[in-house]
């Protein structure tokens, strides 16, 4: 089929357009309701095939949406689907899809004028994802998973269906996932590569404009199809103002001046300020700010390079279990989140499945804890009493994780193990832990849904890396791994997910550090703005007196 020609609205044009926007958004607050935020890493696109980190994810959510997404309880309920049936074999899942949702009006639309969505696009647009000359980095979601005839397919307008190779229960979660953000086939042709700057979908807010480094604009979808229980369209405010401020002191700044409805963390460099140890707001805020902390799945760890073919592991301590147990009970993890994360979050003492997940449970998953004498212990049992003759150790990480690292460097020195901490880059040290050339790094997995198989895949020894970055391989491991993405019965899975989750960590590939929270700074004039386990920025029901 020949390739439509890529139509481009002429630059003459869009400039003065946008700077007319952005300086009409800026206009008093008492006019307009407009959400303002600040994104320290900038937006590297606006396409939802390459929505693979939180700063892009955000507007994206705002823009688009997904078959089905997951509530505040992290339950997975209809969004563009009404409701879906699943198969006796387990293997076809036909959704049922809402007849009045309608893509944002848009010059790639005949008369400017945004069509129904229909299930044709849900088969485009999960189709695109696995398109090797799209390159999502999306693309492996759907690997190995999908019946390989009829994958995908439309019976009728309103009916979507998706047939599975064997039963494959994370699916739905899957299926949430920003990457399967429903686009129309008409705007990704008619901007083409540009499309990352055009974005069109179905979402509660619709691109205005967006200048790279400066700021983007959304304002209020008027023909968004969800309403409120009283009947009245979501959302309620009238837009977003997304600013590009690269250092958090700026971003505080201007928080504190109420020119930012809220920021996201909160930074080393002010977080003493602002929080007890304990967690709390300091006295002085507590009539300024609200706070708002919420349990996020994500989990901090130190991973371990465990492939015994890497020549990295040849004169390397890290290949022996027992001195990877040791580093596990050599430091106080209660006592770093106390004194560097002021009680924000909670020590990483069981499995790499975090809290907040259905199938986490400490009391049958048992991690490791601060024990000096069983450091100790161990250290003896691998031949290295008191550290005696045991060779220097680099972890690598990144800048804003120096002080935890020093903190643990410093804690297992004094059991005998010497950690030398190498600060680096981001992408250098996601090039060498993605090929395998980093032996003890930093790192975080944050969920893409909420499903305990998110985190156990990272270990999965048919998984490259990413996501096995350790490069991970363990029969047992694997075996239950495969019963629990298989199992249809919740309690049942739960005990597959738990036995590979114990058998993983005595092996010890990782040193988990901490299950996360996610902490918000909020103006107090704003409302119905709730934080959620996948930290997703959520604002269809946010209002701003």
């Amino acid at each position: 089929m020949a390739k439509l020609p890529v139509k481009r609205i002429p630059i003459v044009l869009l400039l003065p357009a946008c700077c007319w926007l952005l300086s009409c958004y800026q206009a008093g607050k008492s006019e307009r309701k407009v959400f303002h935020y600040n994104e320290q890493t900038g937006i590297a696109s606006l396409d939802p095939a390459f929505a693979k980190n939180q700063s892009i994810m955000w507007p994206v959510h705002q823009l688009y949406n997904t078959l089905v997404e997951t509530n505040d309880s992290l339950q997975l309920v209809p969004s563009l689907s009404k409701g879906w049936d699943i198969s006796a074999d387990k293997l076809t899942y036909t959704f049922h899809l809402r007849t009045d949702v309608f893509f944002h009006d848009d010059p790639a639309f005949t008369d400017g004028k945004g069509r129904k969505m229909v299930a044709s696009d849900v088969m485009y647009s999960l189709g695109r994802i696995t398109d090797q000359t799209v390159a999502s980095p999306g693309g492996w979601i759907f690997n190995h998973k999908l019946d390989s005839l009829q994958g995908l397919s439309a019976p009728d307008d309103s009916t979507f269906q998706l047939k599975l190779q064997r039963p494959y229960n994370p699916i739905l979660g899957i299926l949430s996932m920003q990457y399967c953000s429903i686009v129309p086939k008409e705007a990704v042709e008619f901007y083409g590569s540009d499309f990352r700057r055009h974005p069109v979908g179905t979402g509660p807010f619709r691109f205005v404009a967006w200048e790279e480094g400066q700021a983007l604009v959304m304002q209020r979808n008027p023909a968004y199809f969800e309403k409120d229980s009283a009947g009245n369209r979501l959302p309620y405010l009238d837009g977003i103002k997304v600013t590009f401020y690269d250092s958090k002191a700026t971003e505080f700044l201007l928080f504190r001046q109420h020119k930012l409805e809220f920021i996201n963390d909160i930074d080393a460099s002010f977080k003493d300020e602002v929080l007890a140890k304990n967690g709390t707001l300091r006295p002085e805020w507590q009539q300024q700010v609200s706070l708002d902390v919420s349990p996020y799945l994500n989990t901090e760890y130190l991973g371990i390079l465990v492939d015994t073919n890497n020549v990295l592991l040849k004169d390397s301590p890290l290949k022996l279990k027992k001195i990877r147990q040791a580093i596990n009970y050599g430091f106080d993890r209660r006592k770093m989140i106390l004194y560097l994360r002021n009680s924000l979050g909670t020590a990483a003492e069981s499995g790499f499945v975090p809290m907040g997940l259905p199938s986490f449970d400490s009391a049958k998953v048992k991690g490791y804890h601060y024990d000096p004498a069983k450091c100790q212990q161990l250290l003896s049992e691998a031949g290295f009493p008191d550290g005696k003759g045991l060779p220097a150790i680099k972890l690598y990480t990144i800048a804003i994780y120096a002080e935890m690292g020093n903190f643990i460097a410093k804690q297992l020195e004094e059991a005998g193990i010497k950690v030398q901490v190498e600060v680096m880059q981001k992408s250098l040290l996601l090039d060498l832990t993605s090929n395998s050339r980093a032996l003890f790094f930093r790192g975080s997995w944050i969920a893409d849904y909420p499903d305990a198989e998110n985190y156990l895949s990272v270990f999965y020894s048919k998984n490259p890396a990413p996501p096995n970055y350790t490069r991970f391989n363990n029969a047992a491991f694997d075996a239950a791994f495969e019963k629990a993405i298989t199992e249809v019965n919740d309690s049942l899975r739960y005990i597959y997910y738990r036995e590979a989750d114990q058998l993983m960590i005595n092996e010890a590939p990782v040193v988990p550090l901490w299950y996360d929270k996610a902490v918000r700074l909020v103006q107090k004039n704003v409302t119905g703005f709730r934080g959620n386990g996948l930290n997703l920025l959520e604002l269809r029901r946010t209002r701003i007196d």
